[in-house]
Protein backbone atom coordinates (compact mmCIF):
# COMPACT_ATOMS: atom_id res chain seq x y z
CA UNK A 1 0.00 0.00 0.00
CA UNK A 2 2.97 2.09 0.97
CA UNK A 3 4.57 1.71 -2.65
CA UNK A 4 1.54 2.82 -4.32
CA UNK A 5 0.85 6.08 -2.12
CA UNK A 6 4.78 7.06 -3.29
CA UNK A 7 3.65 6.96 -6.72
CA UNK A 8 1.54 9.84 -6.46
CA UNK A 9 3.86 12.26 -4.62
CA UNK A 10 5.99 14.95 -6.46
CA UNK A 11 8.98 15.04 -5.09
CA UNK A 12 9.09 18.38 -6.11
CA UNK A 13 5.85 20.02 -4.61
CA UNK A 14 6.23 21.80 -1.30
CA UNK A 15 3.24 22.10 0.97
CA UNK A 16 2.91 25.22 2.63
CA UNK A 17 1.26 25.42 6.02
CA UNK A 18 0.90 29.29 7.25
CA UNK A 19 -1.27 32.14 8.51
CA UNK A 20 -2.97 34.63 6.15
CA UNK A 21 -2.86 37.78 7.13
CA UNK A 22 -1.02 41.12 6.51
CA UNK A 23 1.31 41.23 8.50
CA UNK A 24 2.63 37.66 7.16
CA UNK A 25 2.71 38.80 3.64
CA UNK A 26 6.23 39.10 3.58
CA UNK A 27 7.30 35.75 4.79
CA UNK A 28 4.70 34.28 2.38
CA UNK A 29 6.16 36.14 -0.73
CA UNK A 30 9.48 34.68 1.05
CA UNK A 31 8.60 31.24 1.11
CA UNK A 32 6.95 31.81 -2.54
CA UNK A 33 10.13 33.27 -3.89
CA UNK A 34 12.68 31.00 -2.06
CA UNK A 35 11.03 27.74 -3.25
CA UNK A 36 10.89 28.76 -6.78
CA UNK A 37 14.58 29.94 -6.79
CA UNK A 38 15.33 26.41 -5.42
CA UNK A 39 13.27 24.70 -8.47
CA UNK A 40 10.62 23.25 -6.41
CA UNK A 41 6.64 24.95 -6.67
CA UNK A 42 4.66 25.77 -3.68
CA UNK A 43 1.31 24.44 -2.96
CA UNK A 44 -1.73 25.43 -0.16
CA UNK A 45 -4.45 24.82 0.74
CA UNK A 46 -5.65 28.22 -1.62
CA UNK A 47 -6.08 25.88 -4.21
CA UNK A 48 -8.92 23.93 -2.46
CA UNK A 49 -12.13 25.93 -2.63
CA UNK A 50 -13.31 27.58 0.52
CA UNK A 51 -17.10 26.37 -0.51
CA UNK A 52 -16.12 22.45 -1.29
CA UNK A 53 -18.11 20.18 0.57
CA UNK A 54 -15.07 17.94 0.59
CA UNK A 55 -12.64 20.55 1.73
CA UNK A 56 -10.98 18.63 4.05
CA UNK A 57 -10.82 15.52 1.81
CA UNK A 58 -9.04 17.60 -0.82
CA UNK A 59 -6.77 19.24 1.86
CA UNK A 60 -5.85 15.40 2.62
CA UNK A 61 -5.40 14.66 -1.21
CA UNK A 62 -3.31 17.96 -1.57
CA UNK A 63 -0.83 17.22 1.16
CA UNK A 64 -0.66 13.17 0.23
CA UNK A 65 0.32 14.65 -3.21
CA UNK A 66 3.49 17.02 -1.84
CA UNK A 67 6.70 15.77 -1.60
CA UNK A 68 7.24 18.19 1.23
CA UNK A 69 5.32 19.61 3.59
CA UNK A 70 6.25 23.19 5.66
CA UNK A 71 4.27 24.20 8.94
CA UNK A 72 4.91 27.58 9.85
CA UNK A 73 3.68 27.54 13.98
CA UNK A 74 5.03 31.59 14.36
CA UNK A 75 1.63 33.02 14.84
CA UNK A 76 0.80 31.24 18.53
CA UNK A 77 -0.81 34.51 19.53
CA UNK A 78 -4.31 35.46 20.44
CA UNK A 79 -6.68 37.29 17.30
CA UNK A 80 -7.26 40.95 17.77
CA UNK A 81 -10.44 40.44 17.09
CA UNK A 82 -13.50 38.98 19.27
CA UNK A 83 -13.67 36.40 20.30
CA UNK A 84 -9.87 36.55 20.94
CA UNK A 85 -9.11 33.01 20.17
CA UNK A 86 -5.36 31.16 18.94
CA UNK A 87 -5.26 29.93 15.41
CA UNK A 88 -5.65 25.97 15.08
CA UNK A 89 -5.36 25.73 11.49
CA UNK A 90 -1.59 25.00 11.02
CA UNK A 91 -1.37 23.17 13.72
CA UNK A 92 -4.37 20.90 12.42
CA UNK A 93 -2.44 20.66 9.39
CA UNK A 94 0.52 19.59 10.87
CA UNK A 95 -1.20 16.77 12.83
CA UNK A 96 -2.15 15.42 9.51
CA UNK A 97 1.25 15.64 8.15
CA UNK A 98 2.78 14.05 10.67
CA UNK A 99 -0.10 11.03 10.58
CA UNK A 100 0.40 10.64 7.50
CA UNK A 101 4.24 9.94 8.02
CA UNK A 102 3.23 7.28 11.01
CA UNK A 103 1.00 6.06 7.97
CA UNK A 104 3.56 4.95 5.80
CA UNK A 105 3.70 8.52 3.24
CA UNK A 106 7.06 9.04 2.10
CA UNK A 107 7.69 12.90 2.26
CA UNK A 108 9.32 15.34 4.42
CA UNK A 109 8.03 17.82 7.06
CA UNK A 110 9.68 20.89 8.66
CA UNK A 111 8.32 23.17 11.15
CA UNK A 112 9.29 27.08 11.17
CA UNK A 113 9.11 29.10 13.93
CA UNK A 114 10.09 33.15 14.40
CA UNK A 115 11.00 32.58 17.76
CA UNK A 116 13.44 29.58 19.17
CA UNK A 117 12.80 27.68 21.80
CA UNK A 118 9.05 28.67 21.87
CA UNK A 119 7.89 25.68 20.70
CA UNK A 120 9.37 23.21 23.40
CA UNK A 121 6.17 24.79 25.26
CA UNK A 122 3.39 25.76 22.31
CA UNK A 123 4.32 21.75 21.06
CA UNK A 124 6.15 20.06 22.77
CA UNK A 125 4.59 16.51 21.83
CA UNK A 126 7.19 17.49 18.80
CA UNK A 127 10.51 17.76 20.69
CA UNK A 128 13.15 16.44 19.78
CA UNK A 129 11.99 17.66 15.90
CA UNK A 130 14.06 21.04 15.59
CA UNK A 131 12.34 24.01 14.03
CA UNK A 132 13.51 26.43 11.54
CA UNK A 133 14.14 29.67 13.27
CA UNK A 134 13.14 32.29 10.50
CA UNK A 135 13.33 35.27 13.11
CA UNK A 136 9.95 36.64 11.06
CA UNK A 137 11.83 38.23 8.91
CA UNK A 138 11.80 37.59 4.44
CA UNK A 139 15.37 37.13 4.73
CA UNK A 140 15.43 34.61 7.66
CA UNK A 141 12.50 32.43 5.31
CA UNK A 142 15.01 32.00 2.85
CA UNK A 143 18.17 31.70 4.87
CA UNK A 144 16.16 28.62 6.65
CA UNK A 145 14.65 27.14 3.40
CA UNK A 146 18.18 26.96 2.27
CA UNK A 147 18.81 24.90 6.02
CA UNK A 148 15.92 22.83 5.50
CA UNK A 149 17.00 21.70 1.86
CA UNK A 150 19.88 20.88 0.21
CA UNK A 151 20.53 20.29 -2.67
CA UNK A 152 23.08 18.40 -4.43
CA UNK A 153 22.85 20.14 -7.30
CA UNK A 154 24.06 24.19 -7.89
CA UNK A 155 22.00 25.68 -4.97
CA UNK A 156 21.28 29.77 -4.83
CA UNK A 157 22.66 31.66 -2.03
CA UNK A 158 20.32 33.87 -0.05
CA UNK A 159 21.77 36.83 -1.97
CA UNK A 160 20.36 35.73 -5.11
CA UNK A 161 17.15 34.07 -3.40
CA UNK A 162 16.80 38.18 -1.76
CA UNK A 163 16.77 39.21 -5.28
CA UNK A 164 14.10 37.05 -5.90
CA UNK A 165 12.10 37.98 -3.31
CA UNK A 166 12.56 41.87 -4.39
CA UNK A 167 11.23 41.14 -7.53
CA UNK A 168 8.33 39.04 -6.42
CA UNK A 169 7.38 41.65 -3.60
CA UNK A 170 7.35 44.30 -6.86
CA UNK A 171 5.26 42.74 -8.98
CA UNK A 172 3.38 41.67 -6.24
CA UNK A 173 2.23 45.26 -4.84
CA UNK A 174 1.79 45.89 -8.55
CA UNK A 175 -0.76 43.05 -8.81
CA UNK A 176 -2.81 44.20 -6.21
CA UNK A 177 -3.27 47.60 -6.98
CA UNK A 178 -4.10 46.39 -10.52
CA UNK A 179 -6.51 44.16 -9.22
CA UNK A 180 -8.31 45.68 -6.47
CA UNK A 181 -7.00 43.66 -3.75
CA UNK A 182 -6.49 44.52 -0.20
CA UNK A 183 -4.53 41.05 0.48
CA UNK A 184 -2.83 38.30 -1.68
CA UNK A 185 -4.06 35.08 0.09
CA UNK A 186 -6.77 33.98 -2.82
CA UNK A 187 -6.55 31.20 -5.00
CA UNK A 188 -5.96 33.85 -8.30
CA UNK A 189 -3.35 35.80 -6.74
CA UNK A 190 -1.57 32.66 -4.85
CA UNK A 191 -1.42 31.28 -8.64
CA UNK A 192 -0.09 34.10 -10.19
CA UNK A 193 2.69 34.61 -7.70
CA UNK A 194 3.99 31.20 -7.99
CA UNK A 195 4.04 31.10 -11.85
CA UNK A 196 5.52 34.78 -11.72
CA UNK A 197 8.48 33.84 -9.17
CA UNK A 198 9.15 30.58 -11.18
CA UNK A 199 9.47 33.26 -14.31
CA UNK A 200 11.76 35.32 -12.37
CA UNK A 201 14.25 32.55 -11.45
CA UNK A 202 14.33 31.55 -14.63
CA UNK A 203 14.60 34.45 -16.69
CA UNK A 204 17.31 35.28 -13.90
CA UNK A 205 18.93 31.97 -14.47
CA UNK A 206 19.26 31.35 -10.72
CA UNK A 207 16.87 28.35 -10.76
CA UNK A 208 18.41 25.66 -8.66
CA UNK A 209 17.38 22.52 -10.98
Amino acid sequence: MAQQRDRRVNSKDVFLNFPFDRWYERLYLAFIAGLSGMGLTPRCVLEVPAGAANRLERLFTLLTSCGSLIHDLSRVELSPDPPRCPRFNMPFELGLATALTLAGYQHRWFVFESQPFRLQKSLSDINGFDPYIHDGTPEGVLRELGNAFVINRSRPSVEELIVMYQHLKTFAKGFKVRNGLSELFTPYAFQALVTTSQEVAVRLGIRGY
